[in-house]
């Protein structure tokens, strides 16, 4: 664990610091305050508090995501926004009889986006829709070529949640860490918040055609990356905590971060010296489980949707 910076600290709030006993169970890391000095504090950091081993560290997780899981009703609903098909046609890209047979087409097939129908009819072009596409979610459209895009080795986002929005890291600009995540369909905002509080960046949507799309998502598949784990069938918030844990223990994490965007929990855990490792759990609407409430620790997170 890396020890606070010693510049603006008096040695007592440095000593304090290193000393905060655990959030769970309120043990001490050191008896004294030279061991304070002269050995690693062993345990894990989660959201800035420190705790001694896996059960403490369940614990707080447990607390964490049955206070923190949203029920899906209450999740906000996506803004308004113009129909594509109308955004077509006021544009005079497509006339009122081919939107008649598309929205006909869609209605007897029963799947397909109208862009996508409209497209299979032969009525437009995949860029007509990407720009419409683009105009639709007041972004622009990305003109890079791909070739230059496969210098840009970005991967701190797990393959799994680019996959699962459809979009992946385009640019990347150190000075302003700003990343450039391109979209082919719609703009997942709550992943790109998710990347915006993980990573330190500030995050901008853009489109791209999906032939793009697949190509870039299929190439960053074939590209080294950290560890990444997927779950799909985690069910309730013990069950979460007891594997989030257990990952922990054996891989000798330092910190832990998580984080909800959509219906994917994303848990970091970071490593000395080493790559991250990625855990990633699916459809993360967790049952109450059986905890009692007094099981769970009294210190409050943050906004509901972060963790």
């Amino acid at each position: 664990m890396r020890a606070p910076r010693w510049p603006g600290m008096g040695v007592r709030p440095w000593l304090e610091a290193l000393s905060r006993p655990c959030g769970a169970c309120g043990r001490a890391p050191y008896r004294t305050p030279w061991r304070c000095l002269t050995e690693k504090r062993r345990g894990f950091r989660l959201l800035g508090a420190w705790y001694c081993g896996g059960e403490c560290v369940q614990k707080a997780l447990a607390g964490m995501l049955a206070r923190e899981n949203p029920a899906p009703a209450a999740r906000p609903s996506a803004a308004h926004r113009v129909p594509l098909g109308l955004l077509l046609l006021s544009r005079q890209q497509v006339t009122g009889e081919q939107l008649r047979i598309a929205l006909e087409h869609q209605r007897c097939t029963g799947k397909g986006k109208i862009g996508e129908c409209l497209q299979q009819l032969g009525f437009v072009d995949e860029a007509q829709i990407t720009l419409a596409l683009a105009r639709q979610w007041s972004c622009p459209v990305l003109r890079t070529s791909p070739a230059a895009w496969a210098a840009t080795n970005f991967t701190a986002i797990p393959l799994a949640l680019l996959e699962a929005s459809q979009m992946f890291p385009a640019e990347f600009a150190p000075a302003s860490r700003t990343l450039l995540m391109a979209f082919s369909q719609a703009v997942d905002h709550s992943t790109l918040y998710a990347i915006e509080q993980m990573l330190d960046y500030r995050t901008q949507a853009c489109f791209v055609g999906p032939r793009v799309l697949r190509q870039r998502l299929q190439w960053l598949a074939q590209v080294r990356r950290p560890l990444e784990f997927v779950f799909d069938r985690v069910e309730d918030v013990a069950e979460c905590a007891r594997i989030v844990g257990s990952y922990s223990a054996k891989l000798s994490a330092e910190e832990i971060r998580l984080i909800r965007c959509g219906p994917h929990l994303w848990i970091r855990l970071d490593r000395e010296q080493q790559d991250p490792v990625h855990l990633i759990v699916r459809s993360a609407d967790f049952r109450p489980s059986g905890l009692r409430s007094g099981d769970l620790p009294d210190d409050s997170l943050a906004a509901p949707s972060v963790l």
